[in-house]
């Protein structure tokens, strides 16, 4: 995810991102693969739902697009099963592990797909780094978390995915009226992108949560933090690297990245002192100085020591194993609200720094 909030004036966008899945072992060639997603991809167009229509009706109103147009556009998407299927609560009782979340993302693959994509695009994410104070490695990292560089950018009609979930979302989702209300805004958000770049609403495709491109932007986050950076009067996250690297530069500025600041410390526990509930308490936002994580306990070195802002005590769990512990700054936190979760922030920063690493020498300087 970005990846996202509602409407052109309204945006507040938060990237809801997930990554593409590759596929498993043993699978059909890729044209047999691909019809089979087609096939399961139709499904019942909206023309009859008269709650769609309405909505239809109430997005012309509300911004000034063309009535029929919009009816038209809402009547052809299609409700796809398998979308609101994908969106069904996870099973509950599996541990979560970090070390197995992290191998599905610093492998080989991307690993060598990020070196290629940092040489080819190395002038674009220094001019980034120098503009918006965005390392390039974090950037490096999303691309390569979010679609393997844009191997994995996803095949189902945007217009049918956000329709799904904006008028079927999964009911026993516990909060299914508000992410109901939240594609009702992705789906707005996405005709009136579309009408006013004259962009035909049947033909984009993206993930089945209608996040579209090499970054996975929702059309609230193109709309608000899409940058035109090859300068070609156009974005383009799908066939534009540079457009790519700005837009995701331009996001993480928006949302508050400090240029500088370490996305996180290691930490160590004094087992004496330690309040893990009360470190643990408000998740991944920052509240804690340095002092006061000091005095419930965690212990920090170094650099850590001089830190000014605020600081969250990171829990990775790894399965039935001790859980791995960071001490996440403000910049971390920034990173989450591409994806909400720390372990999709972690896998970013770790696959960035992989990244780097496995670059040719002369490639590693940063401005």
């Amino acid at each position: 995810m970005a990846s996202l909030r509602f409407l052109l004036p309204l945006l507040c966008a938060v990237t809801l991102t997930l990554p593409a899945c590759a596929a498993p072992e043993g699978a059909k060639p890729a044209h047999a693969a691909k019809s089979k997603a087609k096939k399961a991809q139709s499904g019942v167009p909206y023309a009859d739902r008269e709650d769609a229509l309405r909505f239809a009706d109430e997005v012309a109103a509300r911004d000034g697009l063309p009535l029929e147009w919009v009816r038209s556009m809402v009547g052809q998407a299609q409700k796809l099963p398998v979308v609101a299927r994908l969106m069904e609560p996870a099973p509950t009782g599996t541990p979560k592990n970090w070390r197995v979340y992290r191998s599905r993302f610093i492998d080989p693959v991307r690993l060598g797909a990020g070196v290629r994509f940092w040489q080819e695009n190395r002038e674009a994410l220094e001019r980034a780094e120098q503009q918006f104070g965005v390392p390039a490695e974090i950037i490096v990292g999303i691309v390569g978390v979010e679609t393997i560089y844009g191997q994995q950018m996803g095949d189902f009609r945007v217009l049918d995915s956000l329709a799904t979930l904006a008028f079927d979302f999964p009911p026993n989702h516990p909060r299914a009226a508000e992410r109901a209300k939240y594609f009702r805004g992705e789906l707005e958000a996405f005709l009136t992108y579309c009408n006013s770049m004259r962009i035909d609403p049947r033909k984009p495709r993206g993930s089945y949560a209608g996040a579209m491109g090499m970054p996975q932007f929702m059309p609230s986050s193109l709309v608000r933090w899409g940058v035109d950076y090859d300068g070609d009067k156009r974005i383009d996250l799908a066939g534009s690297a540079d457009d790519v690297i700005g837009s995701v530069a331009n996001y993480f500025k928006g949302y508050g990245w400090n240029p500088g600041m370490p996305t996180y410390y290691p930490v160590s526990f004094d087992a004496a002192k330690l309040d893990l509930d009360a470190l643990l308490a408000p998740d991944i936002l920052p509240t804690f100085s340095v002092a006061s994580m000091q005095a419930k306990g965690v212990v920090l070195e170094g650099a850590a020591l001089e830190h000014k802002g605020p600081l969250a005590l990171i829990e990775l769990q790894n399965g039935g194993d001790p859980p791995t512990y960071v001490a996440g700054t403000e910049n971390f936190y920034v990173i989450t609200r591409y994806n909400w979760s720390s372990y999709y922030a972690m896998a970013v920063i770790e696959l960035g720094r992989e990244v780097k690493e496995a670059m040719p020498r002369q490639g590693r300087q940063s401005p």
